[in-house]
């Protein structure tokens, strides 16, 4: 992969930088203080990562192959690690590290 001059990269964070403060500071200027945000948004805001790990889900297994070595052993057992983890700890970024640890060692050096 060719390397980018820098005069290429740099507009692009920029880029980059504005239009993220720019959504990050209109949230709060739409939202913050002692304003309540609208039903629709708090309703968005408890369903929308349900809805993001099930698409993670349906992502993860898409090219599993049942009839194949290893038969998706790897994604089932890093799938249980990562569910036994969740309802262990109830943090979600520490299941999805651990799960995701887990599968790469099983697909680097245990079903290689």
């Amino acid at each position: 992969m060719p390397e980018l001059p820098l005069s290429y990269v740099w507009p692009a964070v920029i880029v980059m930088f504005l239009v993220t403060y720019s959504i990050r500071g209109f949230v709060f200027a739409a939202f913050g203080g002692s304003k309540k945000p609208p039903k629709v948004i708090l309703y968005l805001g408890s369903v929308i990562s349900p809805a993001v790990i099930c698409m993670l889900v349906v992502y993860c297994f898409r090219n599993t192959k049942l009839l194949a070595h290893p038969h998706g052993l790897p994604e089932l057992i890093a799938t249980i690690v990562c569910v036994a983890l969740h309802l262990w700890r109830r943090n979600p970024l520490l299941s999805i590290i651990i799960s995701t640890i887990v599968y790469m060692v099983m697909l680097q050096f245990i079903f290689a």
